[in-house]
């Protein structure tokens, strides 16, 4: 007797449904990271583009003495005598710079009057202005009779902290005013020679470090305004010289022959400003790499 065997079953006409496959976590990791990477090169594209339509003459690099061009109009002030200075005292010292001392002597304040009337004369601050002073008490002092007689708020004088203060001249502190000769006759040297130490910590500085102070106040008002008038009150006469021969390039060394007067004002006319030239770096092109000729 043959063995029955057992009906084979039927075909199967549909597959057995299968659950959506996932994709590793690694992959549904990296997928927002894909975006965030295609997200910043859209946008660094549109800053490009940018970019190119802005004009050279708009851009602002860092600033440089002389200068390719300037953002706004200045007029450069020396305070008044201080009355250490009508003591015939040296004091340079930033300790003391707010001090009652290196406020203005009552010749002073008349000079500060006259070089605020000299500024309306001018018609400096006639539409409006900016007045920097030193922190430094007689700077300080000579910019309130500034902005009082030109009808100037005070809320448009902004101390400066730093980069105003008077040359530190080291060993001559506390010396006749006539001591200073010694340190111009070193200047004609070279702007790198430091007056004597001293360890009452009074700075000894070159011209070549009051240059490198008046050139980043500089680079600061350059690039906090544009189109404004700015009124820069310095208490003593080295950081407005040395600032003037870095903008009109003449050479460091000379830059007594530039000194001002307690109270003198100066407009710095853009024509005493010569042309700029580009680095050898911005014109030079190697026409057959890697051999330039």
């Amino acid at each position: 007797m043959l063995a029955s065997s057992s009906p084979s079953p039927p075909p199967l006409l549909h597959p057995p449904s299968q659950s959506p496959v996932c994709p590793p976590p690694s992959l549904l990791l990296r997928r927002p990271h894909q975006r965030r990477i295609l997200l910043l090169g859209v946008v660094s594209s549109s800053i490009s583009l940018l970019l190119r339509h802005i004009p050279a003459a708009a851009a602002r690099g860092l600033f440089q003495m002389p200068p390719s061009r300037l953002s706004n109009r200045y007029f450069l002030v020396r305070a008044g005598e201080s009355v250490y200075e009508g003591t015939g005292v040296l004091n340079t010292n930033p300790v003391s710079k707010t001090s009652v001392d290196n406020g203005l002597s009552p010749e002073g304040a008349k000079q500060a009057a006259r070089a605020a009337a000299e500024l309306q004369r001018m018609g400096a601050c006639s539409g409006s202005c900016w007045i920097w002073p030193s922190i430094t008490q007689r700077s300080y002092e000579a910019a309130e009779i500034i902005a009082s007689i030109n009808g100037i708020d005070r809320s448009r004088i902004v101390p400066e902290y730093s980069f105003l203060d008077a040359r530190g001249l080291g060993a001559f502190e506390g010396r006749s005013l006539d001591a200073v000769s010694q340190v111009y006759a070193s200047d004609k040297i070279s702007p790198n020679i430091k007056p004597p130490p001293i360890t009452d910590g009074t700075p000894n500085e070159s011209v070549s470090d009051v240059y490198v102070r008046v050139t980043q106040l500089m680079s600061i008002l350059e690039t906090q305004y544009s189109g404004e008038t700015i009124v820069i009150v310095s208490p003593d006469s080295d950081n407005l010289s040395i600032l003037q021969a870095g903008l009109t390039g003449l050479d460091l060394r000379r830059h007594w022959d530039l000194s001002f007067r307690p109270g003198e004002v100066r407009p710095v006319d853009p024509k005493s400003i010569p042309p700029y030239k580009m680095p050898a770096s911005a014109v030079y092109k190697c026409l057959n790499p890697p051999t330039c000729t």
